[in-house]
């Protein structure tokens, strides 16, 4: 089974991060210019939470307030589950899918020696779980038909 380094392999570990004192607005910017689903909340160099659309959905527009009012730190989420380069893409499915929790987990920071390393999203773990079962699937037909 692969590993987040992996994904990151593949993916770049570019992290797009915001501070807890920029406004909503700001990083809702931030989102748009680059194509994202959450940005990594940093303070003094130190990863503190995650900001995501669900975030602004939730705690912004349903509630009523003002994105070019609202700060980052008002709405993040403090403590998301974190994972290593060496988590397992099924373990981070697992984390993911937790029914336990309220609702399912869409981005996973990646840390190491508690440092940021990257940030992956379920769709980056359903794309690696996707071509994995592909190479096998062609691994198959090539054995079957004595390629």
């Amino acid at each position: 089974m692969g590993k987040v380094r992996n994904i990151l392999q593949k993916k770049g570990n570019i992290v797009y991060s915001i501070s807890p004192n920029d406004t909503v607005y700001n990083g809702l910017e931030l989102m748009v210019e680059n194509n994202l689903g959450a940005l990594l909340v940093v303070d003094n160099g130190h990863f503190i939470g995650i900001f995501t659309e669900r975030d602004y959905a939730r705690k912004v527009i349903l509630r009523g307030k003002a994105s070019k009012e609202t700060l980052v730190k008002e709405i993040m989420s403090e403590h998301p589950a974190t994972v290593t380069l060496d988590t397992t893409i099924e373990d981070c499915m697992k984390i993911m899918t937790n029914t336990n929790t309220s609702s399912t987990i869409r981005h996973l920071p990646v840390l190491e020696k508690g440092e940021l390393v990257g940030l992956i999203s379920m769709g980056d773990v359903v794309r690696f779980i996707m071509d994995e079962q592909r190479i096998i699937i062609e691994d198959l037909e090539h054995y079957i038909s004595g390629r």
